[in-house]
């Protein structure tokens, strides 16, 4: 496991020998599996918010509150010094131990007898979720180097879209058959098995295994890496001083306050607006979530490409930020138009654009810091993401359509989910500005890590 003499004494050749090419794709596989699992345990929700209002009598404040701060708040907040412990221990331990722990509280969701009971067990799984991301990002970016690393982040990404594509097609299926309750129970316990599969099957890479090239300083003559990791606060002054990652901090932020509000709130408006069974609806926003895959993979994979291609490292900016920037009129439709094959259509067309940024997003932010700051740097990201994106966006259009419900009746919630998808515009603007400078940023990082091989 991490630390262990044997690793500590290899040579990067050696280690990358060690790691045959058939190993990394299994365990970015596993890795996938398990964000697979994350994702079915925090989209389940969204299907089952309906049937839980009914029978626990529940606004649509405290709806977007359990679908948004109640989990976003400990997972964002308990994510850096978690993933700073990544930095210095096993990650694969951590991450196997996490899912245990958001695995066995998604199940305890379906014992709750009231709000207080749901709001509790939905903090423990933003409490075992904040130990999933920053590890296996880390991870990745050992097995993967830098000129494949977006393409094996969107990979792993692909989690999402799968993950929320079988969250909603058995919530949906769920909520008609077998009752909310039962739901949580069927969909919380598995991930304790894949956590098993985890621990006792995946290895710790040595840090920056994908990194050092044979030739470099270090590759040949044995020397390791620095290998103490940097305190939180020295990743965070690197980070900020950088100008592209403030404004891909912030664009992510933003989109994924636009993409967790819609994402939150998607079965509930078809519900009410389009009068859909849970049964049907599941299978609709399942298909819905499986074009999205499209967008995860082609978002890393073409930004890689076009790097590649050019030369020209602004690519990992420039295709998020035109994607957030097409995807706002589609979303719009999908809203405003009284027809459910238009709506379900234009929403496919928003699961594609709207999960290209995923990819570029954490690849650059990974380029961005040294070999020991790789996982608190995913931390940073994610807590600006989940804070703003997770806990702000779903309790911002459940608090605007309370809001507006004595006027608009029903439709309330379509004008709160019309007003949110409008930020969308204003995510596309910090992309586009954070092109501008990430190479000067990325030549002072490479130049970093050349001092501390």
């Amino acid at each position: 496991m991490s630390g262990s003499a044997e690793n500590q004494k290899e040579t990067p050749t050696e280690s990358r020998n060690r790691f045959s090419p058939a190993y990394r794709n299994y365990a970015l596989g596993i890795l996938f599996v398990g964000y697979i699992v994350n994702f079915v345990d925090r989209s389940i929700l969204s299907l089952l918010l309906e049937p839980i209002k009914l029978e626990l009598a529940l606004t649509d404040s405290q709806l977007g509150l359990l679908g948004g701060l109640a989990f976003a708040l400990f997972y964002t907040f308990l994510g850096i010094p978690i993933a700073a412990l990544a930095d210095r221990r096993s990650r694969v331990k951590i991450l196997a131990v996490s899912m245990v722990i958001w695995s066995a509280m998604t199940a305890l969701c379906g014992l709750a007898s009231n709000f207080w009971m749901l709001l509790m067990t939905r903090i423990g799984v933003g409490v075992g979720e904040a130990g999933a991301s920053p590890p296996s990002h880390s991870l990745i970016s050992d097995y993967f180097p830098i000129e494949k690393r977006a393409t094996a982040l969107s990979i792993y990404a692909l989690g999402i879209p799968f993950g929320t594509m079988i969250g909603n097609y058995v919530g949906g299926w769920g909520a008609d058959t077998i009752g909310w309750r039962n739901t949580f129970f069927l969909v919380g316990l598995p991930g304790i098995f894949v956590a098993m599969v985890i621990l006792f099957t995946l290895r710790e890479p040595p840090r920056g295994m994908s990194d050092i090239r044979q030739g470099q300083s270090g590759a040949n003559t044995g020397a390791a890496p620095r290998t103490d990791a940097p305190q939180i606060s020295e990743v965070l002054s690197l980070l900020w001083a950088k100008v592209s990652f403030r404004h891909l901090a912030f664009a992510a932020g933003l989109h994924a306050f636009v993409s967790y509000g819609a994402g939150t709130w998607n079965a509930p408006f078809f519900i009410r607006i389009h009068n859909m069974s849970s049964t049907d609806l599941g299978a609709a926003l399942a298909l819905v979530a499986g074009i999205g895959a499209i967008g995860t993979f082609f978002g890393g994979y073409v930004s890689d490409k076009l790097s590649d291609r050019t030369g020209d490292k602004r690519w990992y900016f420039w295709v998020p930020g035109i994607a957030t920037i097409i995807m706002v009129p589609f979303q719009l439709v999908a809203y405003l138009y009284n027809d459910i094959t238009s709506a379900i259509a234009s929403l496919c067309v928003v699961a594609i654009m709207g999960s290209v940024y995923l990819g570029p997003s954490f690849a650059m932010t990974q380029a961005l810091v040294s070999l020991r700051m790789r996982a608190v740097a995913s931390a940073i990201l994610l807590f600006v993401l989940n804070l703003i994106g997770m806990g702000l966006g779903p309790w911002f259009v459940g608090i605007l359509s309370d809001f507006l419900m004595p006027t608009m009746g029903t439709e309330s919630l379509r004008y709160a989910l019309c007003v949110a998808v409008l930020v969308n515009l204003w995510a596309g603007i910090h992309y586009l500005l954070g092109a501008r400078s990430v190479r000067g940023d990325l030549l002072e990082t490479e130049a970093m890590n050349a001092k501390l091989a």
